[in-house]
């Protein structure tokens, strides 16, 4: 069963005017049930959603944002984070689990590092995020 927050997979990016609006004002217009801030999501679903945006919008090496709108792991992670897709310490704990999975796969360097790796491939970025998100849901996360 799919949470409803994970119904849209790949988030649009906020809209100039949603940019402009500060945090605290977004929180009193969706306490008064003006505007719907997104559900932040565990580490094992943000997992999923990060493979989503990549896909969505592209993969990319070497920068966070490329200029055409492709992102990296930690790029897609940022998003997800700056559109209240994932709170700062499900993310944190998210990166965990990444470097988890890159210690079990006998790799000793930060995932954005070997995500810039001119050997890697999106296929094989899919897969090391999506075992990782396979351990954070074995658990519990």
């Amino acid at each position: 069963m799919i949470p409803s927050a994970l119904e849209i997979w790949a988030p649009d990016p906020p809209t100039w005017g949603q940019r402009l609006i500060p945090k605290g004002v977004r929180s009193a217009m969706a306490d008064l049930g003006l505007w719907q801030e997104p559900r932040p999501l565990k580490p094992s679903f943000h997992l999923v959603q990060v493979i989503e945006v990549l896909t969505r919008y592209g993969w990319c090496q070497s920068f966070d944002f490329s200029p055409t709108g492709r992102m990296c792991i930690r790029g897609a992670q940022k998003f997800l984070e700056s559109t209240g897709h994932v709170t700062a310490i499900d993310r944190g704990k998210a990166v965990n689990y990444l470097q988890s999975q890159l210690a079990r796969q006998g790799v000793n360097m930060r995932f954005w590092e070997w995500n810039d790796l001119s050997s890697n491939t999106f296929q094989g970025v899919e897969a090391m995020i999506s075992a990782a998100s396979d351990l954070a849901r074995k658990n519990g996360d």
